[in-house]
């Protein structure tokens, strides 16, 4: 983090023109500084909200100038790869935001259970409108990132395990386990994965996940050495 300017930025959901909003704030933030400039990503880019297929686009595209980003990912990535791979039923991932992700696609799952006799032929078809692109993109995306004192996940980590040997489904996952030790980190935790009103310190952890879908403010933490700052989509 040396002479790092950090941009992490919470749930997206789909929340594409709250993306843009964001990230033009971002680069228009990090003109007073110099030094490396890193966007992290929090994970759960699809789901809920309208646009996620721009929003994988968007992130698989060059970061703004002058940046690096990372995006990490989130339950909802599983899931959905969850699904494609047949681990997961279809209407379990419709049930928790599949179905905005489907129509961002331009695919009705309804419609196409009209369609086709079988089930089976409904995510066949499913499987084949997703643009193996993207789904490999997502395959990609790493689970953490750390530092000497901050740690980058999408929904927090298990206290007393080394990072080394956490568990995916934790740090894609957890919640009361982390939220309860959090006075007993180590280290500085950003994440997202739990909807805040307004992002606060709960011990050494810090939750940015605004509810983007929900709230329309999707909201990014600055770090610049030990101090960080809030910014929103929307002002």
């Amino acid at each position: 983090m040396r002479d790092t300017i950090v941009y992490a930025v919470g749930d997206v959901h789909g929340c594409y023109d709250e993306l843009q909003a964001l990230e033009r704030k971002i680069v228009l933030d990090a003109l007073r500084f110099r030094g490396r400039k890193i966007i992290i990503m929090l994970g759960d880019y699809i789901d809920r909200g309208p646009n996620s297929r721009r929003v994988v686009e968007h992130l698989m595209a060059p970061p703004p100038r002058g940046f690096l980003r990372i995006s990490l990912a989130g339950n909802h990535e599983m899931m959905m790869l969850n699904y494609l791979d047949g681990y997961l039923s279809r209407q379990s991932w419709l049930g928790v935001g599949g179905l905005e992700t489907l129509f961002s696609y331009g695919v009705d799952p309804a419609r196409l259970e009209h369609l086709y006799a079988s089930s089976e032929d409904v995510d066949d078809r499913i499987r084949q409108v997703i643009p193996a692109s993207h789904v490999g993109f997502l395959r990609t995306l790493p689970v953490m990132v750390c530092s000497e004192n901050f740690v980058f996940v999408h929904a927090g980590i298990r206290p007393g395990i080394a990072l080394e040997a956490q568990d995916e489904a934790d740090l894609l996952n957890i919640r009361e386990e982390f939220f309860q030790a959090a006075h007993r980190l180590d280290r500085w935790v950003v994440h997202g994965h739990t909807i805040v009103e307004i992002p606060k310190l709960g011990g050494r952890a810090l939750g940015i996940d605004t509810g983007a879908f929900r709230s329309g403010r999707l909201t990014a933490l600055r770090i610049v050495g030990k101090y960080g700052r809030l910014l929103s989509s929307r002002d």
